[in-house]
């Protein structure tokens, strides 16, 4: 079996078939309980229509392959040979799916961040290696010229990538699939928003633990509309938006729409553009 194929197996009934527990179902998702730890609060979500998961317990996502290899700890070509000894079901995307434009970038493998460029990127940003490997991978792809990338990947709710590389020995941020904000789901009635994922491992580095909360990352201020639905039943709301006119928008328009006390947290890093420039110029 080659990737190819490999990919076209149903992650939803793959997964069910190793007695994996469904907790709730809507229409975009289905939610595990997570088959890397024991929990009560299920954080392991599959998109019906992509077929791909991610996991928020342990911040690793991808395709049925990616799955096989971290849950059986294994190389892609041994994940293969574990998906060809069974018979599973097709993936069948639907028809609105079909219709989109074939995408004009190949994700070649999904694995653990190792690379030491992308470690080092991460260590000059003052960021903590454990938190970055916990919520971040390494994706390796390509576009239609066949020349293979790789960066530092950040995976949203719909399967999406937001993607630091490197090119031409210069760091850029891209994002590979639909934009989309990320939900980190902590069972607490606190959460804190974030507009990109540098900035939500900046706090955890500076907390130096992942607090007992819930997290959204907005990967753009242009989704802070999307939080609205998603704000309703938080007692407190953090907000850790940048110092320039994207962020006094976002907050402001958290502040006019959301309930709950609302707390911008800019006033402890007002000199800086961001939480990551106040992080990397801390004494």
């Amino acid at each position: 079996m080659n990737c190819k194929k490999a990919k076209q197996i149903d992650l939803v009934p793959y997964l069910k078939k190793q007695g994996f527990r469904v907790s709730k179902t809507t229409k975009k998702d289905i939610w595990f309980f997570s088959p890397f730890k024991n929990e009560k609060t299920p954080s392991f979500k599959v998109n019906i229509s992509k077929n791909v998961f991610f996991d928020h317990s342990s911040g690793i996502g991808g395709t049925i392959i990616d799955f096989v290899m971290k849950y059986n700890n294994c190389s892609i070509k041994e994940a293969l040979v574990i998906l060809s000894e069974d018979t599973f079901s097709i993936h069948q995307q639907t028809k609105r799916i079909k219709s989109e434009t074939k995408p004009t970038y190949s994700i070649k493998k999904v694995t653990e961040l190792t690379n030491p460029q992308l470690l080092n990127y991460l260590s000059n940003r003052k960021i903590n290696l454990k938190f970055a490997t916990r919520f971040c991978f390494q994706v390796h792809y390509s576009f239609s010229n066949g020349k293979e990338l790789y960066g530092i990947g950040f995976m949203n709710d719909v399967g999406g990538l937001e993607i630091v590389n490197i090119f031409n020995k210069k760091f850029r941020k891209i994002c590979l699939g639909k934009k989309e904000i990320t939900t980190i789901n902590n069972n607490s009635d606190v959460v804190s928003i974030f507009e990109s994922w540098s900035d939500f491992l900046s706090y955890l580095t500076l907390k130096k633990e992942i607090p007992k909360e819930n997290f959204i990352i907005l990967n753009s201020t242009s989704l802070v509309k999307k939080t609205i639905s998603l704000l309703e039943d938080y007692m407190v709301i953090k907000l850790f938006f940048d110092n320039d006119e994207a962020g006094n928008k976002a907050t402001d328009f958290i502040v006019e729409n959301a309930n709950g006390k609302i707390i911008d947290n800019r006033i402890h890093y007002k000199n800086f553009n961001d939480l990551n420039d106040y992080l990397m110029n801390k004494n």
